[in-house]
C-alpha cells in the first residue's frame, strides 16, 4: 500500500514539476540568442509545432513544447506567415502573441517625390533589398496600369512617392503592385476631393507639332489618353522645381507654349532620355541638348511619349489645374526658384540676373548715374567734341 502511495506522490510530484516548467518556459524570457538578434522566417501553412521547432533552434525560446502547447490553448489564433525579428529576450507567451499578430520584420523605405525608376532601383539595390536590375524589370512591365493609361510604356509615373514598409527581401513584383495601388489610390482621392476638371483647351497634348498649329484636345479629362498626358506634365513639373507653391506656374509654361506650339524644351527631359540610354554623364551639355531621342523635347513638338518620373500629389493636381497666366519661359533664380516671364526679352533679362547672382552680384545692376552738365563754354565743348571725332 506504501508503494501506490508513494508512486501517486511521485506521480503529483512529477506532474507538478511539468507544471511549473511548462509554465516558467512560457512566462520567463529566454536569453539564448545571439546579441545581434536573430531572424525567424515563418512559412505559410506551418503548424504549432514546427514554428515551435523552428524558434527553439534559432534560440528564441526555452522549450517547443511549451510553445506548442500554450499555441494550442488559443486554437482561434493562427501563426502568421512572415519573418520575424527579436532582438531582446521575450517570453514564450510574447512569442506567440508576436506571431499571432503578424508583427513581422519591416523596414521603411522612401520613394521621393520624382525619383525615377532607375533612382528607386539604385535605393533599393543601396539598401540592399534586392538587385537593382530586379526592380527596373518588373517596372518595365505596364500591365498594372493598363486599366488606367492603356498607352503607358513602363510603370513609370505611376510608382508613387510615399514610405514603404518592406521586409527584409521583398519581391519586385509585390513592390511595384502596392506602388501602382497606392497611385489608383491617390488618384481616386485627388479626384474626390476636386470633382472638376480641367477645360479641354487648358489639356497638354503630346506629339509632334508644327510651329504655330494648334494642338489637339479631348474634352473628356477621364479618358485613359488624356490621363498619360497629365501624369506626364506632372513629371515635368516635378523634374523642373522643388517649390510646390511654383508649380501650378511652371504647368502654365508649359501648357501655354503647348498651344503656341513652342517645344517645351524641358532639360529634365533630355536627362531621362539619356538616363534611359545608359548615356548620362551627371551633366547636361550643349551637345547632348541635340540628343536623338523622343523624350528630347528640344527637338520634338509636344509632351516625351509618357513620364519622366513619379511626380506626387501637389504636381498631379498642377497638371490638373495650372495656373492662368502668360508664361512662356522661367529661369531659375539661384534661391530654388524662379523667374517668370512672357516675352523673350523678359526672358533674356531675366537670365542675365541668374547670371548676376550665380556671379555673387545683385540681381539688378546699379542704376547709372546721371551725366553732369559741363560748365564749360559752348565754343570750348564744340572744341572738344570736334577734336574726339577726329581720334
Amino acid at each position: 500500500m506504501k508503494f501506490f502511495r508513494y508512486l501517486f506522490l511521485l506521480m503529483v510530484l512529477a506532474a507538478g514539476g511539468y507544471a511549473a516548467w511548462m509554465w516558467y518556459s512560457t512566462t520567463q524570457p529566454y536569453q539564448d540568442f545571439p546579441k545581434e538578434g536573430v531572424f525567424v522566417d515563418v512559412p505559410h501553412g506551418a503548424s504549432p509545432r514546427f514554428v515551435g521547432y523552428l524558434l527553439k533552434n534559432s534560440g528564441v525560446i526555452r522549450s517547443k513544447l511549451a510553445f506548442e502547447i500554450y499555441a494550442r490553448r488559443h486554437p482561434k489564433r493562427t501563426l502568421r506567415a512572415g519573418e520575424y525579428f527579436f532582438d531582446h529576450a521575450m517570453t514564450g507567451r510574447d512569442v506567440f502573441w508576436k506571431i499571432a499578430n503578424g508583427q513581422i520584420f519591416e523596414q521603411p523605405f522612401t520613394v521621393r517625390e520624382g525619383e525615377t525608376m532607375f533612382d528607386i532601383a539604385h535605393d533599393l539595390e543601396a539598401g540592399k533589398f534586392m538587385p537593382a536590375a530586379d526592380f527596373i524589370f518588373a517596372a518595365s512591365d505596364p500591365s498594372l496600369i493598363r486599366d488606367f493609361a492603356p498607352e503607358a510604356r513602363t510603370l513609370e509615373g505611376f510608382l508613387f512617392p510615399a514610405t514603404y514598409e518592406l521586409p527584409r527581401h521583398p519581391s519586385a513584383t509585390q513592390l511595384i503592385t502596392e506602388m501602382v495601388h497606392k497611385f489608383k489610390e491617390e488618384w481616386k482621392r485627388i479626384a474626390a476631393s476636386d470633382p472638376s476638371s480641367p477645360s479641354a483647351s487648358n489639356e497638354p497634348t503630346a506629339g509632334k507639332a508644327p510651329t504655330g498649329a494648334k494642338n489637339p484636345t479631348i474634352s473628356n479629362m477621364e479618358s485613359p489618353t488624356a490621363r498619360l498626358r497629365v501624369v506626364t506634365l506632372a513629371s515635368l513639373v516635378e523634374g523642373e522645381t522643388p517649390k510646390p507653391e511654383e508649380r501650378p506656374m511652371v504647368a502654365s509654361v508649359f501648357n501655354n507654349r503647348l498651344r503656341k506650339g513652342m517645344r517645351l524644351q524641358c532639360d529634365p527631359t533630355v536627362i531621362y532620355g539619356l538616363e534611359r540610354m545608359g548615356q548620362y554623364k551627371r551633366t547636361l551639355s550643349g551637345k547632348d541638348l541635340t540628343f536623338d531621342s523622343p523624350y528630347n523635347t528640344y527637338e520634338h513638338y509636344g509632351l516625351p511619349p509618357g513620364p519622366i518620373g513619379n511626380p506626387g500629389e501637389v504636381s498631379l493636381r498642377a497638371a490638373l489645374h495650372p495656373a492662368e497666366t502668360s508664361f512662356l519661359y522661367f529661369v531659375a533664380n539661384t534661391q530654388g526658384g524662379h523667374f517668370f516671364s512672357s516675352t523673350l526679352a523678359e526672358h533674356n533679362r531675366n537670365v542675365l540676373k541668374y547670371r548676376r547672382l550665380l556671379a555673387g552680384l545683385p540681381a539688378d545692376p546699379p542704376p547709372a548715374s546721371p551725366k553732369k552738365q559741363s560748365t564749360k563754354p559752348a565754343a570750348q565743348q564744340q572744341k572738344q567734341q570736334h577734336r574726339g571725332n577726329v581720334r
